[in-house]
């Protein structure tokens, strides 16, 4: 129970940070398949599949909430580190994939698989660039309109996200919601911490936009049980070449968050002494990333 949470935790920074796949890092974890499959599956073994689903998605909400802030903080203050130590998971998972890859015997034409894959993903990932994260498009729900909205925005980020290597809050950024999405989650934090205080003025302000969380979530439930059913024939006829199209997301992950968090600010004008501790602290995260996905990685759950 507590991997799971664990494994969920680490899912619900991704689905938060922009750029980063929340499907691709349950690829990492090895729960994807099986994530799948429960939820398609649900009803014909709902014992085992509230035992699985349960700390995960436990582990999701966590992760979301602790993450809105806090993650997003640490992406802005420490952006190296940080996302060095995202390419590191990501890089783990590349034995993993290779080896479902490996599971069918090769043919030149699934060459062309990969390099879809890459293309796919890193015109997606520039799609949502210039979209202003902070944006907030609706406060509260005040009719119907902002209420299907949400239930569209729900439905297509999270349907889209289920895409191996897809990143939800890019898909949110392209419908131009991801600052309301995560204002909204925001202050459903905000809104714990005056109910506990008893600021109840504050609570039912909060309260406002946190609402906003029912249709979208709603959506976002329909949007998993149609687009997981999907998925989830692909892998049980063509896991392989699946995996093949995930490899090409893998890579463009990765130069994703060399260019949006690397690249874009790294310095130059640094001494030799900073630029030493720069790379041995990048050096470090980068080997701590591919730990953590060795470490958490558990192929007889796959």
């Amino acid at each position: 129970m507590v991997e799971g949470i664990i494994k969920g935790f680490i899912i619900g920074i991704a689905l938060v940070v922009p750029g980063l796949s929340g499907s691709i890092f349950a690829v990492v974890l090895g729960v994807y398949e099986k994530m799948l499959d429960s939820i398609s599956n649900f009803k014909k073994n709902i014992k085992d599949n509230i035992i699985f689903l349960l700390p995960l998605l436990f582990g999701i909400a966590i992760g979301i909430l602790a993450s809105t802030k806090l993650v997003l903080w640490v992406c802005i203050r420490y952006p190296i580190p940080a996302y060095l130590f995202f390419i590191g998971l990501v890089f783990g998972s590349i034995p993993l994939i290779f080896k479902k890859m490996c599971s069918i015997s090769f043919k030149l034409q699934y060459v062309f698989l990969p390099i879809i894959g890459f293309i796919f993903l890193y015109l997606m990932t520039k799609v949502g660039e210039g979209n202003v994260e902070g944006y907030i498009s609706i406060e509260k729900l005040d009719d119907i309109d902002d209420i299907l909205i949400m239930l569209f925005a729900g439905f297509f980020s999270i349907a889209c996200m289920l895409i191996p290597g897809v990143s939800g809050s890019i898909m949110l950024m392209v419908i131009n919601q991801y600052g309301t999405i995560y204002n909204a989650v925001d202050k459903l934090t905000d809104m714990l911490r005056y109910m506990i205080v008893g600021n109840w003025q504050l609570f039912y302000e909060s309260m406002s936009s946190v609402i906003l969380l029912i249709p979208f979530s709603i959506g976002g439930i329909l949007g998993i049980l149609v687009m997981s059913k999907i998925i989830n024939i692909l892998l049980k006829k063509y896991e392989a070449l699946l995996y093949y199209f995930v490899m090409g997301t893998i890579f463009a992950v990765i130069i994703t968050l060399i260019q949006t968090g690397i690249s874009a600010n790294i310095a130059y004008d640094i001494t030799i002494i900073e630029t030493i501790i720069m790379w041995l602290t990048g050096s470090v995260c980068i080997i701590l990333g591919v730990l953590c996905t060795i470490f958490l990685d558990t192929p007889e759950k796959i």
